[in-house]
């Protein structure tokens, strides 16, 4: 397994020359100028990101991490515990919403455990890669060690790496595990500065008083362990999931390969804060699929400086979003590489300057 380290060093800006190149063939398409709005924005920076003025973007994956964590023992999910496991099974035999979406986008869904809190039958298609049985109660000190919060980084550098090597064009992010909006709140409370209140939602479908409580507990959590801001790691160890910072590394290993990276929603989310404050640069990498209904989400996108492409009111994670977000980042590279210029086709362009 690479060092974190040496992963970091290795991401460099989108290819401005691929970019350029992109934008001009973009001007020159049967069309009138801008009037594909956003998708012409996307084809530029997938081509930026790649390092090729025509991208292709046929293989396609999802990496759905799962995890539980010791901070659902305060009473702030709606779900037990046990429907991490659940739910993971569910994946496995192709039932949930990932897979369905997944398989309509003609993504593979990568299914890790990064840390269930319960043994998981050996099988084909999981990707087992436990740091523990869940994490420690936050509320009541760290919800893991420092060693495993790189670990479970470098975890997720290797997955991605993996699937680079098969070939991989565009990668998406997904999560599972019951409570894990609330580590993503204070994950967001921390690097953002926004109250912990305002970043705070229902999550699975809490009521208003589960929800005053889950918000006192991540400013327990906020006050205990004094995470600081300044040092991703420590922030993740304190206050993050196996899963978070699984999904930090993956972001962090794709954009070490130019691979565009959609990612989902409030806990996708969190973990792209994690890995933007460990290499600033990956946030160029990143392609934001939807705005979720979590009230904290707007309050990362704006950090980050990403604009959603959808917003449907979706929060049920899982990577669900992404595989949305990656239809419509490959619509805009089929756009730029498969339209017709105004020449090819034989048709005349607009005269500029004239009524």
């Amino acid at each position: 397994m690479r060092s974190l380290e040496q992963v970091i060093r290795e991401i460099k800006p989108p290819d401005e020359g691929a970019m350029a190149v992109a934008r001009a063939r973009q001007d020159t398409l049967t069309k009138p100028l801008g009037s594909l709005g956003r998708l012409e924005e996307l084809s530029v920076k997938v081509a930026g990101i790649k390092g090729e003025p025509m991208p292709g973007l046929s293989r396609k994956a999802i990496v759905t991490m799962a995890a539980d964590h010791g901070v659902a023992a305060e009473g702030v999910s709606a779900y037990p515990q046990e429907v991490t496991a659940q739910m993971v099974q569910n994946f496995l035999r192709s039932g949930a919403g990932i897979n369905v979406l997944a398989t309509l986008v003609g993504a593979k869904v990568i299914v890790v455990d990064m840390g269930v809190a319960s043994a998981m039958e050996p099988h084909p298609a999981l990707v087992s890669r436990k740091i523990a049985y869940g994490t420690q109660n936050m509320a009541r000190g760290p919800a893991m060690t420092r060693e495993q919060a790189i670990n479970s980084v470098e975890v997720g550098v290797e997955i991605a790496e993996k699937e680079v090597e098969k070939g991989l064009d565009i990668i998406g992010t997904g999560d599972m595990g019951i409570g894990n909006t609330t580590p993503s709140s204070a994950i967001t409370a921390v690097f953002t500065g926004e109250p912990v209140a305002k970043v705070t939602g229902w999550g699975t479908g809490i009521d208003d008083r589960q929800l005053a409580q889950k918000v006192k507990v991540i400013e327990r959590a906020l006050r205990a362990n004094q995470p600081d801001p300044n040092d991703p790691i420590d922030v993740l160890s304190k206050v993050g999931g196996f899963e978070i910072g699984g999904l930090s590394g993956v972001i962090l290993g794709a954009a070490a390969h130019r691979i565009p990276i959609v990612i989902d929603g409030f806990i996708s989310g969190a973990a792209a804060l994690i890995a933007a404050g460990l290499s600033p640069i990956v946030r160029d990498y990143l392609i934001a699929s939807h705005i979720s209904v979590e009230i904290g989400h707007q309050a990362i996108l704006d950090y980050l400086g990403l604009r959603p492409l959808l917003a449907l009111e979706l929060r049920l994670g899982e990577g669900t979003g992404a595989a949305l977000g990656i239809f419509l980042v490959e619509a805009a590279a089929k756009v730029l590489t498969d339209m017709a210029t105004f020449s090819e086709a034989g048709v005349s362009q607009a005269e500029v300057g004239k009524d």
